[in-house]
């Protein structure tokens, strides 16, 4: 039995079974022993790649589109350019060398990343070399200015709580001690989360739902900071917009393949899939105009990704022109990550519209 599994055994057995939001919540940040905070889980070499490390072509027009909102809105200086949960600085890398040639652009930039894990600091650090940057632990540490923020497969890892419908009502899903392991079981008590599910008195018996109070906590920050200081947030992942309860979406991945999502805390990636409709409602409530979401297909195409792509197999050798191909079909194709992965964007309700987008799919009253 690992530190963090004897751990989270003498929690059990001292308080009970924990929430599965608990289990995530010391899986993945504990201080010493979380998944994220004592490794190199990105990456070919690691457990999961994220868009950025798909293809370059990903973080340049993710650049182009910052540039085009930082000049639709009337070029602020300073402004922060932010990124939360910067994996391996591949993103910010990217966007930055895109956007060298956008005139007084760079000027103006305060470069944050929000990172509690200190080996993914040192990886972040070597990447941007030579680009003066800062690092926080959470975003309330970022200082006051309009913001430019980007947040790619962030929220998908923070915990959530999974509700179970019984016939006497919503109840929670905990983890226990089973065997030599872990497993799961019902609460006893009914779950005052309940009231956050949209329709929640129609599901049936052994539905489903997760709600994540922690993923509303930081899209209404967000929608806060961005209604009060002005700016932009892209928020991109994996989900969908539930108009109900979203069934069970936990899953964990180890060196690229499925996991069992209790086995080995500490060891695996465990996320579950985003609720768009949630985290839009929060960025409303914390004051932000909310667009989208939109299928990343469709808004990277917008976005000129495939033009970009075009481009850069003008120059490239053999296996490049491979890897760039294999690249635009898996960020944009529908069976892949085109349709899955969703885009959602917030303004200042009376900022122009962020580019990309049309009408406000949620304004605040």
């Amino acid at each position: 039995m690992s530190s963090l599994e004897g751990l989270l055994a003498e929690e059990i057995r001292r308080t009970g079974p924990v929430s599965l939001a608990r289990f995530m919540s010391l899986a993945l940040q504990h201080p010493t022993h979380g998944y994220y905070r004592s490794g190199h889980p990105l990456g070919t070499g690691g457990d999961f790649v994220t868009a950025p490390e798909i293809s370059q072509a990903f973080g340049e027009v993710i650049g182009a589109w910052l540039a085009q909102a930082w000049t639709d809105l009337g070029r602020p200086a300073p402004v922060r350019l932010v990124e939360l949960g910067p994996g391996r600085g591949t993103l910010m890398a990217d966007l930055l060398r895109a956007t060298r040639a956008v005139a007084g652009f760079h000027a103006t930039l305060g470069v944050h990343l929000v990172e509690a894990s200190e080996p993914l600091r040192a990886t972040q650090a070597e990447r941007l070399r030579g680009i003066e940057a800062t690092w926080h632990d959470v975003f309330a540490e970022v200082p006051p200015g309009p913001l430019l923020l980007v947040a790619n497969e962030l929220f998908d890892a923070l915990p959530v709580h999974q509700l179970i419908r019984t016939p006497r009502g919503w109840v929670e899903r905990c983890v226990t001690l089973a065997g030599d392991g872990f497993g799961f079981t019902l609460g006893a008590a009914l779950s005052p989360l309940a009231e956050r599910l949209p329709d929640a008195c129609a599901a049936e018996v052994d539905a489903v739902a997760e709600v994540s109070p922690e993923r509303a906590e930081l899209a209404a920050a967000i929608g806060d900071r961005i209604a009060r200081e002005g700016g932009v947030a892209l928020l991109i992942d994996y989900g969908a917009w539930a108009l109900g309860p979203t069934g069970d979406t936990l899953q964990a991945t180890r060196a690229h393949a499925p996991a069992d999502p209790l086995a080995a805390p500490g060891q695996v990636d465990l996320t579950t899939h985003v609720d768009f409709r949630a985290l839009a409602e929060a960025a409303c409530q914390g004051g932000a105009a909310v667009y989208g979401p939109v299928p990343q297909g469709t808004f990277l195409t917008s976005l000129g990704i495939h033009l970009r792509t075009a481009r850069l197999l003008e120059r490239a050798t053999a296996e490049q022109r491979r890897r760039l191909r294999a690249g635009l079909f898996r960020l944009t194709d529908a069976g892949e990550m085109g349709e899955l992965f969703k885009v959602l964007a917030l303004a200042r309700p009376e900022a122009p519209g962020p580019p990309g987008f049309g009408r406000a799919t949620l304004a605040p009253c």
